[in-house]
């Protein structure tokens, strides 16, 4: 979704050209599989955090304008909602002490922009909902100055004939209904980008999809949704329901939401932009001018926007990616399951934890997808983001088991071994799998410690909101500490 739109409203010609456009760029992308050098040779990740901008009391700071430009670095860049930036952090691979000098350069980073942010009377807060937020900071300009986002909102609203509908029943209970796309900008993540090669997307593909449930277990951070408790990781349920472009009878025929599980495992890259094409209709029908069977036979990697595009607009939890960098075409798996925050520290342990495992269960003989069916993959997702730290999860030869077993006893030694095996140093492995280990133990993420604030602050006498503004204010104390959540007090 970074590309640029030209228009927010497409005619009935674009729609059918474009159709045709990206079937054509499907058929390129599948002769590409067969035939074509992909970049690979040595594995690239990367990452992109989605941030929340806060005035000094807590509210929401309709100011990303101002702060992008008080901040003037190119790696931060606007997201959907006038309080949403986004935090993109350039490729680097994996071995060696990186991600300690990762954690460092985010620090930096983050510090310089939180200073920068200050000077435009903005805080940043990294933080999967924030809860301050409420549905009247949603109304009238809300939506960030980029036609790529008022094209979304116009093609979401016009595809369902009908405003969205918020229905998420939690510890307590929302409904209500919205007449644009305006609370999905509440839902603020971390992506995960491993670069792998056509013949190992794959397994690396359903390998994510197998510990999706336990990133949620482990790094839930999301339990208020306008002043409400719902799920540990409300995020995931409100993104599906506040991009939904299916009216309640089409949901009822079994029609797939653009904010998408799956269904299967699969055997190839292809198979899931074929699902693409064939099941979701176009949001964004914008073409260009590439000829991809031109860009091919004439030996260049071609761009294939209109693929590139329609992906971007399937919300998958684990996206695949076609993307061509310096003339050179490679392949992606995006990992979009985990929430905002708390720390920088936290969000890599919580990556260090993913690319550890999903090695490892990736190159097994006889691999996990073998053994567990789709469906119980989907069920433990779901699990992990209505539970968090109360998950039960099932998993093969144990069957149903609490997450924080599964993890100590199964997942982390495989995590540990998967880093080792990307030659990650003893000091990175040390350093974040020793934080995941003791946020199982003590069976504490962001969410956990969220509840548990205000719970705390309630029985002091505080009401809800003054509570989560309370809480909100602890927790930016300790997300610029940089402590892991496990260890942060509860007041």
């Amino acid at each position: 979704m970074g590309d640029e739109i030209a228009s927010p409203v497409f005619t009935r010609e674009q729609r059918k050209v474009y159709r045709a456009k990206v079937q054509r760029c499907l058929d390129v992308f599948e002769q590409m599989l067969r035939g074509h050098a992909f970049e690979f040779e040595r594995p690239l990740t990367g990452l992109e955090i989605e941030l929340n901008l806060v005035r000094r009391d807590g509210q929401p700071a309709m100011a990303n304008a101002a702060v992008l430009d008080a901040i003037a670095d190119p790696a931060f860049q606007t997201e959907l909602g006038r309080y949403n930036i986004e935090l993109n952090v350039p490729p680097r691979p994996l071995p060696g002490d990186s991600t300690l000098e990762l954690e460092e350069s985010l620090r930096t980073s983050m510090n310089r922009a939180e200073r920068r942010a200050r000077e435009v009377d903005a805080g940043i807060v990294m933080i999967g909902i924030l809860p301050t937020l409420r549905p009247g900071h949603l109304d009238g300009e809300w939506i960030s100055a980029n036609p790529r986002y008022s094209a979304l909102d116009e093609a979401v609203l016009a595809a369902r004939r009908e405003d969205l509908e918020l229905d998420i029943a939690g510890t307590e209970s929302l409904r209500m209904y919205s007449p644009t796309i305006a609370p999905e900008s509440a839902c603020t993540s971390v992506q995960l980008h491993l670069q792998v090669s056509p013949a190992e997307f794959a397994a690396q593909w359903n390998a994510a999809q197998a510990i999706a449930g336990m990133q949620l277990a482990l790094g839930a951070n999301s339990p208020f949704l306008f002043g409400r408790r719902l799920w540990a990781e409300t995020r995931t349920e409100l993104f599906l329901q506040a991009t939904d472009t299916r009216s309640p009878e089409l949901r009822n025929q079994g029609v797939r939401p653009p904010v998408f599980f799956g269904e299967r495992w699969v055997t190839s890259i292809f198979d899931l932009f074929e699902e693409n094409v064939r099941y979701f209709p176009a949001l964004l029908p914008e073409t260009t001018d590439e000829d991809p069977e031109a860009e091919l036979a004439a030996g260049r990697a071609p761009r294939l926007q209109e693929l590139r595009l329609h992906n971007g607009t399937v919300y998958r939890w684990n996206r695949p990616v076609y993307d061509v960098v310096d003339g050179r075409p490679h392949l992606r798996v995006e990992n979009r399951v985990l929430p905002a925050g708390p720390t920088v520290v936290d969000v890599l342990a919580n990556a260090a934890f993913y690319y550890g495992v999903v090695r490892m269960l990736a190159t097994e003989e006889r691999p996990i997808w073998t053994k567990m069916s789709f469906d119980a993959a989907h069920a433990n997702f779901t699990e992990g983001a209505r539970r968090g730290v109360d998950a039960v999860l099932y998993w093969p030869g144990i069957g149903e088991v609490p997450w924080d077993e599964l993890l100590l006893r199964r997942l982390l030694p495989l995590a540990d071994e998967g880093l080792a095996r990307w030659n990650v140093s003893t000091a990175v492995r040390d350093r974040y799998l020793t934080i995941i280990e003791e946020r199982a133990k003590n069976r504490v993420n962001g969410a956990s410690w969220q509840v548990a604030a205000v719970q705390a602050l309630e029985d002091r006498g505080l009401g809800r909101d003054a509570a989560l503004t309370e809480m909100l204010r602890l927790y930016t104390e300790g997300m610029h500490a940089n402590a892991p959540v496990h260890t942060w007090p509860v007041p």
